[in-house]
C-alpha cells in the first residue's frame, strides 16, 4: 500500500479522529483536586496479603498508631477531618427491622458477641465490644478491647449524625428482600437527602432496590463488568453504555490505560452520565483494595484529579492532596 493511498489517508484519518476524541492533552483538567472515598472511615490497617471473604483481618493488623475502631461513628467523624469526600460502609438488617453499620457477617472475629450479624437485635449488637478482637501479635495484647463497647451505631445514627455527607453504602448478601428493605428505609429520608447517598451490593438486590429507587447511583458486580465491556467495545467516540450511566465505578489502575479516554475524557464523560468513579489498587484474584500510600498513588496518572478509594485515608490525604 502506497504513502498515498486512499485507503492510507482514511485509516490516517480515522486514527486522528479517534485520538483527538479521547486525548486528555486536548481537554481540561476534571477537577482541582482528586475526590478521596475513605473505605469504613479512620481504622486499623492490616496485611492484606491471602486475604479472603473468611479472613479475619482483626487479628493481622500491623501496630496501631491510632485507636479508630472501623464503621464507627468516631471512625467516619475523623474520616471527614481527614479530608475524606465519601465514607463507605457496611449496612446489615438486624432482626428487629433496623439496619446495623458493621462489616462482618458473623461477630465472633472482632467483637465480644457470637452468631451472624443479621441474626441479632440493634440492641444486642450496640451492647457489644467492637473492638475485642482486634490484635497485632498474634492474640498476646489486645490494644482496642474495651474501647468499642456500644460503638456499632445504627445506619439511622450515621446518616443524621452527618448531614449533607456523601456516603456509600454496601448491602453485604445478594438477597434482593435486603435491596426492597433498604430501599423502604431509604424512601423515608427527604427526597433532597439521598443525593448525597449512593449503594453498592450484590446483583439481586440493587436490582431490587432500583426498582423502587431508579434515580440512586449503585453499582454491582454485573454493572460494573458489563459497564466495562460495553465501554472499552463502543466508547472510542464518547458513547456511554447504559450501564455505565447513574453508577458508581470503582476502576482498578491495571484496567484504566483500556478506558478510552482515560484519565480525563472519560471522568468527563461518566461525570455527564452522572457516575462516580474511584480508582483503586490492581485487581488481581480475589479482588482488590485501596491506594493506601505515595507508592500506590504512582500508580496514577500524573496530575490525576479522579475519584481515590484509600482504607488509609489520614495517609492519603497528606501525600499531595492536602485541602
Amino acid at each position: 500500500m502506497r504513502w498515498g493511498s486512499p485507503r492510507l489517508i482514511l485509516a490516517a484519518v480515522v486514527i486522528a479522529v479517534v485520538w483527538v476524541a479521547n486525548s486528555s492533552l486536548l481537554v481540561k483538567r476534571f477537577a482541582a483536586h482528586p475526590t478521596l472515598l475513605a473505605h469504613r472511615g479512620v481504622h486499623q490497617d492490616y496485611s492484606h496479603d491471602g486475604v479472603s471473604d473468611d479472613t479475619c483481618t482483626a487479628t493481622r493488623i500491623l501496630p496501631p498508631h491510632n485507636d479508630y475502631i472501623e464503621d464507627t461513628l468516631p471512625a467516619i467523624a475523623e474520616a471527614f477531618r481527614e479530608g475524606a469526600d465519601f465514607v463507605d460502609f457496611d449496612v446489615h438488617p438486624t432482626s428487629d427491622g433496623k439496619w446495623a453499620v458493621f462489616h462482618d457477617w458473623t461477630l465472633d472475629c472482632r467483637t465480644n458477641g457470637h452468631g451472624v450479624t443479621r441474626d441479632q437485635t440493634l440492641a444486642y449488637l450496640q451492647s457489644l465490644d467492637v473492638g475485642h478482637g482486634y490484635t497485632a501479635d498474634h492474640g498476646k495484647t489486645y490494644p482496642l478491647r474495651g474501647k468499642g463497647i456500644g460503638l456499632m451505631p445504627s445506619l439511622e445514627e450515621v446518616l443524621t449524625g452527618f448531614p449533607n455527607r456523601h456516603f456509600i453504602l454496601h448491602i453485604k448478601s445478594n438477597d434482593p428482600k435486603e435491596g426492597e428493605a433498604l430501599a423502604r428505609t431509604l424512601l423515608t429520608m427527604p427526597r433532597d437527602e439521598l443525593q448525597w447517598l449512593a449503594v453498592t451490593g450484590g446483583d439481586r438486590p440493587i436490582e431490587a432496590l432500583r426498582r423502587t429507587l431508579p434515580a440512586m447511583k449503585t453499582m454491582s458486580p454485573k454493572s460494573i463488568k458489563t459497564c466495562f465491556v460495553r465501554y472499552i467495545a463502543l466508547g472510542e467516540m464518547g458513547h456511554v453504555p447504559n450501564s455505565c450511566r447513574n453508577s458508581v465505578i470503582f476502576v482498578p489502575v491495571n484496567i484504566a490505560p483500556w478506558l478510552w479516554g482515560w484519565p480525563d475524557r472519560f471522568l468527563w464523560r461518566m461525570h455527564a452520565a452522572g457516575t462516580s468513579v474511584f480508582a483503586v489498587d490492581s485487581y488481581k484474584a480475589g479482588g482488590t483494595k485501596g491506594l493506601n500510600d505515595g507508592a500506590d498513588l504512582k500508580k496514577l496518572p500524573k496530575g490525576y484529579s479522579g475519584g481515590i478509594w484509600t482504607d488509609q485515608i489520614d495517609v492519603v490525604s497528606s501525600v499531595g492532596f492536602t485541602r
